[in-house]
């Protein structure tokens, strides 16, 4: 039962963890894009052009690696709580 327990805590605790980095990590992306188009553009560019080079920007975002690698916040703890348990319970 404890260790349902632990599984179950870990899974909410790194769920709300894995949420907080994804929106960190994706707001990060959405300002330096929306700097890079105000350093491209110094007088506004075209109308809905800033809007469409971001909302490219994110699409980009989305199939990239550095989304993939947030998935490691599931991974990693997973596997040092496993390994902790393998050592912890062969001794």
């Amino acid at each position: 039962m404890g260790f349902i327990r632990l599984v179950v805590i870990l899974a909410v605790v790194l769920t709300v963890v894995y949420w907080s980095v994804s929106l960190y990590s994706r707001s990060v992306r959405r300002e330096a894009l929306e700097d890079a188009f105000d350093e491209e553009h110094p007088n506004g560019g075209a109308k809905g052009a800033r809007d469409t080079y971001i909302v490219n920007g994110m699409a980009d975002y989305e199939t990239g690696l550095r989304k993939k690698l947030i998935w490691l916040v599931y991974v990693i703890p997973v596997l040092v709580v496993t390994g902790i348990l393998i050592v912890t319970n062969t001794n």
